[in-house]
């Protein structure tokens, strides 16, 4: 295949993943605790075939992995006692079949059987023991305070577990928010508990998703994409000629 079509096409399905990272970003966009993702790019070198003249080498370009901003979204207030949200640094943990997991997303209840839990029923982990917090279901009154620890009628049954994660960039996403990282055999590499969190009752972190800069950036990756739309046209015909022409002159 001609060269030019063939950097043409690379370009072409970067930009396309783009556009379904932007649109995941853009249905996310009132999900709680989402955070803003981006494609990564990089320039991939190939030789050419032998010739006397032109360049030696071409770059395409290919999908490098894929970036996330984490920077703090928005608190919206909820008056719901057992909303929080983290203001910083810091995720909650939960634990789904099995798997701990990490998210933002403080939208918690309590089950039948009186265990703090997220929305989907995934239970949500103590700072200190690692394992559910099971609340009273019948106390008076329930506070969460600074550092997350649960205080019902006075006396602390628990606290909300806020861990920090050194190396952001080897989190896998799982889905609904949540993320999950690789076993390590260093200990200095697992999430450790926050000494002294700061976590506000009654607020969810919303998505950090700006929806306009989104939209732009959709308009612009369109405009890329018919460019290059036309430029592989163009190739196209300019190759139909010139076998048009050999074949004359043969």
């Amino acid at each position: 295949m001609d060269n030019a079509i063939m950097i043409g096409l690379t370009r072409q399905m970067t930009l396309r993943r783009g556009m379904d990272v932007i649109a995941n970003n853009i249905a996310n966009a009132e999900t709680a605790g989402f955070k803003a993702e981006s494609l990564l790019l990089e320039n991939q070198p190939a030789r050419t075939a032998e010739h006397t003249d032109g360049p030696s080498d071409l770059q395409y370009v290919n999908t490098w992995g894929m970036g996330r901003d984490f920077s703090q979204g928005a608190m919206e207030f909820t008056g719901r006692p057992f909303d929080v949200a983290i203001e910083g640094d810091g995720f909650f943990a939960v634990e789904s079949n099995g798997r701990e997991q990490y998210t933002r997303d403080g939208r918690f209840h309590t089950d039948a059987e009186g265990q703090l839990v997220a929305a989907d029923g995934a239970l949500v982990l103590d700072a200190d023991t690692r394992g559910p917090i099971l609340l009273n279901t019948n106390a008076e009154s329930t506070t969460i305070v600074d550092g997350g620890a649960v205080m019902q009628d006075g006396i602390q049954v628990g606290r909300i577990g806020v861990f920090e994660i050194a190396n952001r960039s080897e989190m896998t996403k799982e889905g609904n928010g949540r993320y999950t990282i690789p076993a390590s055999d260093n200990p200095d590499e697992e999430p450790q508990a926050m000494f002294d969190p700061v976590v506000r009752q009654g607020f969810v972190e919303s998505s950090n998703v700006q929806s306009i800069v989104e939209i732009t950036d959709m308009m612009s990756i369109m405009r890329s994409y018919q460019s290059v739309s036309k430029f592989l046209k163009d190739a196209e015909d300019l190759n139909q000629r010139a076998i048009e022409r050999l074949g004359r002159v043969s």
